[in-house]
């Protein structure tokens, strides 16, 4: 049953990323707003929901599997992006300095501490 309430929970804040963008025109992928309003909702709660944590694991674990599609597409629609090549570059380079600053942040924030009591003998 955590399973079937853990998916219900990320189609919500699905829809709700997709109530927003279409509310507010905004330029972003529901997908992504949906995430925001999710991570927002975990810190006003002071931690993540079990159920959430119980079936987002698996789809972790595939993360490649639903990146690829994007990936590939790259391939077909590079030629129009040629004369921009620096820019995209520089917004990859800067884009994954972000994210995994943010990723750290967060881990920081929502990880346990480890208490660390006893010295490992060398």
């Amino acid at each position: 049953m955590s399973v079937m309430r853990g998916f219900l929970w990320l189609l919500i804040f699905l829809l709700l990323g997709q109530t927003t963008v279409e509310l507010l025109a905004l330029p972003m992928p529901s997908g992504v707003i949906g995430m925001l309003l999710m991570a927002l909702w975990f810190v006003y709660r002071g931690g993540m929901n079990a159920d959430i944590v119980h079936v987002s694991q698996p789809l972790i674990a595939m993360l490649a599997l639903l990146v690829m599609p994007g990936v590939v597409e790259i391939f077909f629609v590079a030629g129009r992006y040629a004369s921009q090549g620096v820019s995209i570059i520089a917004a990859l380079v800067v884009g994954t300095l972000l994210s995994v600053l943010s990723s750290l942040l967060l881990m920081r924030r929502f990880m346990p501490r480890l208490a660390i009591d006893e010295q490992p003998d060398e």
